[in-house]
């Protein structure tokens, strides 16, 4: 049986030759100058539907809406004592952090918790691999989101060689009987799927190395993952076919 790497990578140095849409591109974290490429593309990448950004106003006034009702199913929770968990998964940089934030912007934080776990330390390592995640289910009036979830195994650790291909399979196999579990237990459960393209990666990327602000985020992981879309691609779309079920579904 092969055996997982540790869980760590070394990213590769310099410039880096990546294909998109066909064409071959050179792209370098290290140049404080974004592509032109990226620059052109980076809003309409991966199929966007839309050449422009939604007018401020627009947007402010639409997510307030949202926030509101968001706030009335808090209540809501608080009142019967239901329970909601939802899993933010999706590209490396797609958004998944801000998207919480704003789901849970005007949230009780008494019954409103995100968890956003590190990896795994030794102990974790030697337990049953859903345990650490169901340590953080929600209980009575409480609504959770995820910030990444057990779905790691469905695409980082594969394409990066943290998990053996038979733990990869396992895991596809037994998912669905985990969540069948979670929904049966009446939790709401739901799981969102953010995407984007690679030119908006990439502006992404480098708006992470270079902004004080947002220089945490920024992994060796992202650098290594640049050359592996494809490989990113295809662990996602197995992953769609095999736990994307009526009882938990996957919203993109």
């Amino acid at each position: 049986m092969k055996k997982a790497k540790e869980n760590s990578v070394t990213p590769p140095s310099g410039p880096l030759n990546i294909k998109i849409g066909g064409k071959e591109r050179e792209f370098d974290i290290e140049s404080p100058e974004l592509p032109d490429w990226v620059e052109e593309n980076k809003l309409t990448a991966g199929g966007y539907p839309y050449d422009k950004k939604m007018k401020s106003e627009e947007y402010d006034e639409t997510l307030e809406k949202l926030q509101i009702e968001l706030v009335k199913a808090q209540a809501w929770l608080q009142a019967t004592g239901k329970r909601v968990m939802a899993l933010f998964e999706g590209r490396d940089a797609a958004g998944k952090g801000g998207t919480i934030f704003v789901v849970r912007q005007y949230l009780n934080p008494r019954t409103a918790r995100n968890v956003a776990l590190t990896k795994p330390t030794p102990t974790e390592l030697g337990q049953w691999y859903y345990q650490r995640y169901a340590d953080h289910f929600p209980t009575s009036g409480e609504f959770v989101t995820f910030d990444r979830s057990w779905y790691n195994r469905a695409g980082v650790e594969p394409v990066m060689g943290f998990c053996t291909p038979e733990q990869h399979e396992k895991f596809l196999d037994e998912t669905p009987h985990f969540e069948r579990m979670i929904v049966n237990d009446g939790i709401h459960f739901f799981k969102f799927w953010l995407n984007i393209g690679q030119e908006t990666q990439l502006e992404r990327f480098h708006d992470r190395r270079y902004s004080p602000l947002k220089s945490w985020k920024f992994s060796p992981i992202d650098i290594a993952g640049i050359t592996k879309w494809d490989d990113y691609t295809k662990a996602r779309d197995s992953m769609f076919e095999r736990t994307h079920k009526e009882f938990a579904p996957w919203i993109i």
